[in-house]
């Protein structure tokens, strides 16, 4: 918490700085001639910073240059899950987020050309916390969500250096599930937090998860329609460039009605080459009120003695906008892994996860359904219930239901956007 509070308190004297430092000189006055007859004329006043709430966006402050924002989200979940222990018992109780990982940040904008090109240069910190017990997410990682700093325009796009979310993540969050955002933005976003479908997002990874330490990225609108980008992690290994990096490119269309958008991601895991690769669509059957979704995610990788892994993986869902605060979801997700790595407990890794120690390797599949209804107060609160049932088949066994054969979901919480 001193920590939190510390790198607050010095954010806030930075933006404090930067205010002071953008007041331009007076300018002298001019000269209006009329009929021969001179008179000074004073130069417009400079407009004052401002510091103003606006709901769900956050506190922010922002004068002509600058704008620095604190933001946070809150969601609690209650749940009660079978086949949590060894022996199949029910567990019920607070849980990580279901929805959302509860966090705070900063985010801000430095501008060195306030014209239409909008030149200058952003940042963004944002931690995780766990709002049952109110620990941090990585424990000793402040930042753990996203520290980076880059480069915005309108004709560069934006170039963000540090940690900070896949490409192949941002790319894939209108299909993966329905819970993002139809188009695919600049921004980023998307997916789940903790469930039985959440699993899918590890497709769309890199050699450190679904967001790049030590990450690089590029993403740019062409145009109405079109949004590209490149993603670069360096592996940060002396004497070898080329090992745990992850090199990522992506393409997007905005149809409105039709938006289709894909990835393809190579990574250097320990010496070995990982693969993945996505395509996916959602249209809106009924602007504005009924979106359906789905795609495909291809997963090869080679893992040493056991030689090499296919995955083969299709998800499929809907969302139903009422035109009330009541919204629905539902969708559907199979994965077949084929020759996958066993860990040491005889467990299905990960994607992008380092399987060349695994000496013995099974064929499986993993199928979920998943449902969930919100109720949205406003823009800001909303409260849901949401429930998802798996079933493992083969070798595929995972310690989140200790090895059993299938479990069920069911879950209630709040979110809070601030």
């Amino acid at each position: 918490m001193k920590k939190s509070l510390t790198t607050f308190a010095l954010l806030c004297a930075v933006a404090s700085a930067a205010g002071a430092q953008e007041s331009p000189a007076p300018k002298k006055p001019s000269m209006v001639c009329t009929d021969g007859v001179c008179v000074e004329t004073p130069p417009p006043a400079p407009k004052s910073p401002s510091v103003g709430y606006e709901a769900g966006n956050g506190l922010q402050y922002k004068s002509a240059t600058d704008t620095v924002t604190l933001y946070g989200l809150l969601d609690i979940t209650l749940s009660t899950i079978d086949n949590a222990d060894a022996v199949g018992d029910r567990k019920t109780g607070y849980q990580v987020s279901w929805f959302s990982g509860d966090r705070w940040g900063i985010t801000g904008k430095h501008l060195f050309d306030t014209g239409p090109e909008k030149f200058g240069v952003a940042f963004k910190l944002e931690s995780e916390y766990v709002l049952n017990t109110g620990e941090m997410d990585t424990p000793g990682v402040l930042f753990n969500r996203d520290a980076w700093i880059g480069f915005e325009s309108e004709t560069l796009g934006l170039v963000h250096f540090g940690r900070q979310n896949t490409l192949a993540r941002d790319f894939s969050q209108n299909y993966g599930d329905p819970y993002g955002s139809a188009e695919v933005r600049l921004d980023e976003g998307g997916w789940t937090n903790t469930n039985n479908f959440k699993q899918l997002i590890f497709y769309a990874g890199s050699v450190t998860g679904t967001r790049y330490d030590n990450g690089l990225v590029w993403k740019k609108k062409f145009g109405e329609y079109i949004v590209a980008g490149l993603g670069y992690q360096f592996g940060e290994v002396a004497g070898d460039f080329m090992k745990n990096t992850t090199e990522s490119a992506a393409l997007a269309f905005n149809g409105k009605i039709v938006n289709v958008s894909g990835y393809f991601t190579h990574a250097n895991v320990n010496g070995n080459d990982l693969q993945s690769f996505s395509v996916g669509a959602n249209v809106e059957v009924i602007p504005q009120y009924l979106r359906v979704g789905g795609g495909y995610f291809g997963y090869w990788a080679d893992q040493g003695a056991v030689g090499r892994r296919k995955d083969n993986c299709f998800t499929v869902s809907a969302k139903l906008s009422t035109g009330t605060p009541v919204d629905l979801e539902a969708g559907y997700q199979v994965m077949k892994a084929s020759n996958f790595g066993l860990t040491k407990a005889g467990n299905q890794a990960n994607p992008f996860a380092d399987a060349s120690a695994a000496t013995k390797a099974g064929n499986g599949d993993k199928k979920t359904f998943y449902a969930s209804i919100f109720y949205r107060f406003d823009r800001r609160a909303e409260v849901y219930l949401a429930g998802d049932y798996m079933t493992l088949s083969g070798d595929y066994k995972l310690a989140v239901n200790n090895r059993f054969g299938d479990q069920t979901e069911l879950a209630a919480g709040l979110r809070f956007r601030f």
